[in-house]
């Protein structure tokens, strides 16, 4: 869903520096649809000529007499906005929509191997950008607004063929307790906490292209192309740690748990909420389908539960 600028760039019409604006003029006639047209030489881009402020210099008093005689670079725009090809839109967008108003509406300028590739107007830029915040919406966990399960299993396969990778399973132990205890908006507070501190530290720690995913209630997943999973694991596990104490009332920080009803309806002591982390390398294993990864994780996450406090464990086979 990464989707690239280069990927919607469509032709343009190219001029050298030196055509007369009448030239210009007659292009933007005969082609009513036409928006922009690229100046360049050699294959370089030198200007832009939009056809609302190309008209709007020539409907000037006396502008048409001034300029149909005259080369375009006199009336081109030189301040570009160019981009290379694998530029991801929602990148694009946001560095376009930052732009002076005067070029606002501008087309955004592609290069590919530093030659012109093509351009991508405005509108179709916001149409598209509109389509991957939807399609990212309909494929999210609406709670955390990571990617729910349709995406990770897409990215599992995508990391099954990479050379070295990591997985993360993530989950949160004794939550139910906490969600009895304190409600669910709470529970769900925390949830999006623990997503946001996963997120943070694979997303700005590890390399890309990293991945992090919510398979649903308390469970969390994590890749990254590498094998340098320690000091993630202690970041999260850090960071949960510090963050979990702001969720408790003093009373039950000093105990060190809460009083509630076990799965089995019988009344406790449970623990106050910890993470269990189960990594999943193929470094010494041989993984060959996401059932194979899940089965895996499934064996790693017991023996995670049964320690205490927030740990991780890795597969070693």
């Amino acid at each position: 869903m990464n989707k690239v600028i280069g990927e919607i760039a469509r032709e343009v019409t190219i001029i050298a520096p030196f055509t007369k604006c009448e030239e210009v003029y007659g292009i933007f006639e005969k082609q009513p649809s036409l928006e922009g047209i690229l100046v360049c030489a050699n294959d370089q881009p030198l200007g832009l000529v939009m056809r609302t402020n190309f008209f709007q210099r020539i409907s000037i008093k006396y502008g048409f007499d001034l300029f149909m005689k005259r080369s375009i670079d006199l009336v081109m725009n030189q301040e570009l906005f160019t981009v290379d090809y694998s530029i991801p839109i929602t990148e694009v967008s946001s560095l376009a929509m930052n732009r002076r108003q005067e070029n606002l509406y501008d087309h955004v300028i592609v290069l590919q191997q530093g030659r012109i590739y093509g351009v991508v107007s405005i509108r179709e830029l916001i149409m598209k950008l509109s389509e991957l915040q939807i399609n990212i919406a309909r494929y999210s966990n609406p709670l955390s607004g990571l990617p729910g399960n349709h995406m990770i299993d897409r990215k599992l396969q995508e990391y099954l063929s990479f050379q070295e990778y990591t997985v993360f399973y993530i989950d949160l132990d004794s939550f139910k307790a906490f969600n009895d205890t304190y409600g669910f908006k709470e529970g769900d507070n925390l949830i999006k906490e623990t997503a946001n501190i996963i997120n943070h530290t694979i997303m700005t720690v590890a390399n890309e292209p990293s991945f992090v995913g919510h398979i649903g209630g308390d469970d969390f997943i994590a890749v990254v192309p590498h094998y340098h999973h320690d000091d993630l694991c202690h970041l999260i596990i850090s960071r949960f740690d510090e963050v979990i104490l702001r969720f408790y009332s003093e009373e039950d920080l000093q105990n060190g748990y809460v009083r509630t009803t076990n799965r089995n309806g019988v009344l406790e002591n449970i623990p106050l909420v910890s993470v269990s982390i189960a990594v999943i390398q193929n470094k010494n294993t041989s993984i060959n389908t996401v059932e194979d990864l899940s089965r895996l994780a499934a064996n790693v996450k017991k023996d995670c539960k049964a320690m205490n406090g927030s740990v991780y464990l890795t597969l070693e086979e």
